[in-house]
């Protein structure tokens, strides 16, 4: 019995901290609803005042705070009733003035509202005069060095060989010009959006590229357009269309019997409009309404350019262009399996259109006399299958005529490359790999070799005779895990599709990956040996870069994992989770040995972003629902409720997207959703940020004012997930979410290992001790002496 009360005796002891832990933080939150619900009401009584005195409501400039709504009308269905009101207007509208700004400023912190939720951030020692600080975009500047990846999961017929020796194709907003035996990269990044298609002109110089509709910097619609542009000076020669299409555009083709004096247009409207565009002059020369089924080619004929075909979902059709008006001919599949798809059409030397379909049959169409006795007297000359050929095993993707009248088909299950000669004849076959997926498209290098792009996003190069290798790989699926090396020109990436990669900056090239289960987040080992990799499922792992073996592997919980991170000196790992805790692991054995230290938990909400400060001891955190919590490591993971003591601590790295030397990056009205990552330069001269539309952002560092100025930059056409600096802060990579690419800025400008004191040399030193002031968290009235401190109330409240 007395060990019986001895074990529950140690038990509660065990658990007191916890609790503790948890009280104090329902105590803050409770604090936090006190604050919203103060503000509500200020504004509810803001209206009363008005509608009394005029008769109206005047309506606030900013809606009311959601938090501050939900709290508000909580509290009105539960019967309750103001008993403190306030005695004057000025009173009222002090009030409502801290309900609708976003940022309040008190001479011991700042407070920023995020959905109606209070975030306090208080200023450091070492500023003296916050008001008079300057906030400058940074010297330093980022210029687009490298893109990892290229879409072929879901575009067709973009790849195309140059004369220059250059391999062109787009990822994101950006097409790449890629210099196959340099290894070099050019880049066009006029587009305002994701590109989705591509066509080379008969001149072999000037390219088109097509871009679905896109959002201007204020989040105003851009309307989706064609850019035709020369690939030698990379300036736009015309913009096609801007005003003109819906939603994107599909498929583009210039014509050849003229030398390419028009461009044929299909847009992703419900309709798939078709339109026909005067090159040089950039007007409209005809259009007409398509299909309401899905197209996924176009293209002029070679010898006539008033005969157009397109090919989609179930059809394939013969269109001709006379005086501004299209007529359209449907070809007849007669005896021949309807499939469901034409993916693929090209041209024979003899005039005959050779399609590839879902069914793996290469089909050659022709015209033909009509059919008297079924379409009746009168009947126009028909396109009809003149003969059908098995080629693939699943749908032909692709299809590419050689000089000579050679053809070449790559097929999607079977994954095979078929040469065919003039007459249909299959002459020889190869088999690409199977971790590259279907072959997508095919271009020829001069007759001597082959470009194969692929269905997951690789581009390869090659023959029959040596095979193909990768000389463009990128991943699959969205992607937010992203670590750089601590010593080394190498990084890491990990995402949905399940892949981890390993790159090399400096030789643009993948260096090695593997497959796990969505990888999450990554951190180094800062000595460099070994890398953790956090996964979906609560389990993480530590691969060795030289062998890619697992030289360690634990679990927490069962939630997904966040974010990796372990202490200046890598003694200590932490581990930041779903659910909502930080787990601490001791680090041996040159980080091939964990053992679990401990466990941070005080946390509302899953963990988003921790950083270590610079002597390992103490964790600042940022969860779901905005806040920023404060841990003491060496005292078992103890949260500090005093945040106010942690101001003026150093950290190791900031990537926290809340806190006082940051508090600048966000923009007046934002979510809390706004910004998916950042991080500082080892400097401490800059901080980049990736957010939520599409751009990456170079901020100077600390930047803790609102509204700070800072470079922005595009590229990307998707949410931009997570950024990092490489080692010697020459580089900056940032990743795309749904875009799956990988961005590689060179960092031009600026002073290296400058501006740590950049914070107290901006403000003014102050030698004598003012009183304290303060302001009342309810109506921003003046505080001055003892009640300032405890950042009180004031009597009208």
């Amino acid at each position: 019995m007395v060990l019986f009360l001895d074990d529950a005796s140690a038990d509660s002891s065990a658990e007191f901290p916890d609790r503790a832990s948890m009280m104090e933080v329902r105590l803050q939150a409770q604090e936090d609803e006190i604050t919203l619900l103060k503000s509500s009401l200020a504004d509810a009584l803001r209206r009363i005042h008005l509608h009394d005195h005029h008769g109206n409501v005047e309506l606030s400039p900013h809606p009311v705070n959601p938090g501050a709504a939900r709290v508000l009308n909580q509290c009105c269905s539960d019967g309750c009733t103001s008993s403190r009101r306030p005695s004057s207007s000025s009173a009222i509208d002090g009030i409502r003035h801290s309900a609708t700004r976003y940022w309040t400023y008190t001479p011991r912190s700042i407070k920023m509202f995020i959905r109606g939720r209070p975030i306090t951030m208080y200023i450091p020692s070492n500023i003296q005069n916050y008001e008079d600080l300057k906030m400058e975009p940074p010297s330093e500047r980022l210029q687009l060095d490298w893109v990892y990846g290229y879409r072929g999961r879901d575009c067709r017929a973009n790849l195309y060989f140059l004369p220059t020796g250059e391999a062109v194709y787009f990822i994101a907003c950006v097409v790449v010009l890629y210099h196959i035996n340099n290894c070099t990269q050019r880049h066009y990044r006029k587009h305002t959006d994701c590109v989705r298609c591509l066509t080379l002109h008969p001149d072999k110089v000037r390219v088109a590229s097509g871009q679905t509709a896109g959002v201007d910097k204020d989040g105003k619609p851009l309307q989706p357009c064609v850019h035709i542009w020369d690939s030698v000076t990379l300036v736009t020669l015309q913009q096609i269309g801007l005003g003109t299409f819906q939603r994107g555009v599909g498929s583009v083709a210039f014509s050849f019997a003229d030398s390419g004096a028009f461009l044929c247009v299909i847009d992703d409207s419900n309709e798939h409009m078709l339109s026909v565009w005067d090159c040089n002059k950039g007007t409209k020369h005809a259009e007409v309404k398509s299909t309401n089924e899905a197209v996924f080619a176009v293209e002029f004929n070679p010898i006539d350019s008033t005969n157009i075909i397109t090919c989609g979902k179930s059809h394939v059709y013969f269109w001709t262009l006379s005086a501004g008006q299209f007529t359209k001919k449907q070809g007849i599949f007669g005896k021949y399996k309807k499939p469901k798809f034409i993916q693929c059409f090209v041209f024979s030397l003899t005039g005959d259109v050779l399609t590839g379909d879902s069914e793996g049959n290469i089909l050659t169409w022709g015209k033909s006399a009509a059919d008297i006795k079924t379409l009746g007297k009168g009947a126009k000359e028909t396109f009809q299958i003149m003969r059908q050929t098995r080629a693939h095993e699943g749908s032909v993707f692709t299809l590419c005529t050689l000089q000579g009248g050679a053809l070449l088909s790559g097929g999607g299950k079977d994954r095979k490359i078929i040469r065919w000669s003039a007459d249909l004849a299959p002459e020889r076959e190869c088999e690409i790999p199977e971790k590259f997926g279907a072959v997508r498209t095919i271009a020829d290098m001069n007759g001597k070799e082959l470009l194969v792009g692929t269905t997951r996003n690789a581009i390869l190069r090659g023959t029959f005779s040596n095979g193909f290798v990768a000389i463009v790989q990128g991943h699959v699926d969205e992607m937010w895990g992203l670590a750089t090396h601590p010593s080394q020109n190498i990084f890491l990436t990990c995402g949905h599709d399940r892949q981890v990669c390993l790159w090399n900056t400096e030789e643009h090239k993948l260096d090695w990956c593997i497959i796990l289960e969505y990888g999450l987040c990554a951190g180094f080992c800062p000595n460099g040996s070994v890398v953790s990799v956090g996964l979906s499922s609560g389990r993480w792992v530590v691969l060795d870069l030289l062998t890619r073996e697992v030289v360690s592997e634990s679990i927490d919980g069962n939630e997904q994992l966040s974010v990796m991170r372990y202490s200046p000196d890598g003694s200590f790992l932490a581990v930041g989770s779903h659910d909502n805790f930080i787990y601490i692991y001791n680090v041996t054995e040159s980080g091939r040995r964990y053992i679990r230290f401990g466990k941070c938990n005080g946390h509302s909400s899953f963990i988003t972003h921790l950083d270590w400060s610079k002597d390992g001891k103490y964790i600042m955190s940022n969860s779901g629902d905005y806040e920023i919590l404060y841990w003491d490591i060496a005292a078992g993971c103890k949260l500090l409720r005093n945040r106010f003591e942690s101001k003026d601590r150093e950290w190791a790295s900031y990537t926290c997207v809340l806190g006082f030397h940051v508090m600048g990056v966000w923009l007046e009205g934002s979510d809390g959703t706004d910004i998916n990552a950042l991080c500082r330069s080892h400097s401490e001269r800059v901080v980049a940020v990736a957010d939520d539309f599409c751009k990456v952002h170079l901020f100077q560092y600390p930047c803790p004012k609102p509204k700070a100025p800072s470079h922005k930059y595009d590229g990307h056409g998707s949410h931009v997930t997570n950024v990092c600096f490489t080692h010697s802060d020459s580089h900056l990579l940032s990743i795309g979410g749904k875009d799956t690419c990988i961005f590689q800025w060179k960092v031009i400008g600026g002073e290296v290992g400058e501006s740590k004191e950049r914070l107290a040399s901006a403000s003014s030193t102050s030698t004598s001790s003012p009183e304290p002031t303060g302001t009342c968290i309810g109506c921003e009235m003046s505080l001055v002496g003892s009640a300032a401190l405890g950042n009180m109330c004031c009597a009208v409240c």
